[in-house]
């Protein structure tokens, strides 16, 4: 094999292509290894690309009041564990693959979170709306496909990977583990966990109104869109809420309204509408903080190295 390692991904591909001109079969042998590596390596770059280029949407609009008095005049996001934020330790993990670009989108105490070079949406009606809604200010971030995630969970390194490393137009995490977190979780039940049925790898019904008993696992809050999936989620978004025929007065599956929807009302609709919903499955590995004992839970977590 050759002896020299290629870093960095773009020169790589313009050495390839520019060797392609010239017809590299009828050179040696030896010239010919060097470029069924380059051809290998251009075609996990490829393969890539798409991922690396998306937006990581990062959804920071709710008030938390119950984390107060810690979120009396900052967002969740913004808290601190072991000398750096919720916000930043999940810039950091994305960055860590070179997923780079970030969308934002604020309300409560919107002007505390101005970190550098980063994507701004503003949700100034935060009280009376919803996830659904939310994520929906940042729709010029979705164009290219994205990923979506909660502001106030944190996850490994390796729950990012298996996320990225997805096929699918629609991939969402799903700890299958997630039992054994609630059993020392007294102040958040296990009803309020966003529930996940699974059958073959396809997420087939997704809740917070789901028997523990006959789920599959927890929806964690994060997953990903391809540009194929981010153009079938606002289509059937924007028919849901605005189409005369279609659009829904009244509730919207278990939300009161589609303004007070969930991420996961929406996603039970695709899944009506016969669109695959693809589970990536973990075994722990994350947390979420929306109670005092959640935020200590996760400090020790990341003493431990865990997340």
């Amino acid at each position: 094999m050759p002896k020299r390692k290629y870093t960095n991904l773009e020169e790589v591909k313009k050495i390839y292509d520019s060797v392609k001109k010239i017809g590299y079969k009828k050179t040696s042998e030896k010239f010919n290894e060097h470029i069924s590596l380059l051809e290998r390596i251009v075609r996990r770059y490829e393969e890539n690309k798409e991922v690396k280029d998306m937006k990581v949407i990062i959804i920071a609009a709710g008030p938390s009041t119950r984390l107060r008095p810690l979120t009396e005049y900052k967002p969740k996001c913004l808290l601190e564990i072991e000398g750096k934020s919720i916000l930043e330790r999940t810039m950091d993990v994305f960055r860590y693959y070179g997923v780079d670009d970030f969308a934002i989108v604020r309300g409560y105490q919107k002007e505390t979170i101005d970190l550098p070079n980063i994507s701004y949406y503003d949700n100034d009606d935060f009280y009376n709306n919803n996830i659904l809604e939310s994520l929906f200010y940042a729709k010029e971030a979705m164009k290219d496909g994205f990923i979506f995630t909660y502001s106030d969970i944190l996850y490994s390194k390796n729950v990012v990977k298996k996320l990225l490393d997805s096929p699918h137009d629609f991939s969402f995490i799903v700890d299958t583990d997630w039992r054994k977190r609630y059993e020392e979780r007294t102040k958040h039940p296990t009803d309020e966990a966003e529930l996940a049925i699974v059958e073959d790898g396809k997420i087939i019904h997704l809740s917070k109104f789901y028997n523990p008993d006959a789920c599959y696992g927890e929806f964690i809050g994060l997953g990903k869109f391809s540009k194929t999936g981010a153009e079938i989620l606002t289509r059937n978004y924007n028919r849901a809420k605005y189409n005369k025929t279609c659009k829904f007065e009244g509730r919207f599956h278990d939300a009161t309204s589609i303004q007070k929807a969930y991420l996961t009302d929406m996603l039970e609709e695709l899944i009506f509408r016969g669109y695959p919903m693809y589970s990536v499955d973990i075994k722990g590995e994350w947390v979420e903080m929306d109670t005092d004992e959640d935020y200590e839970y996760a400090q020790q977590l990341i003493r431990e190295g865990k997340i």
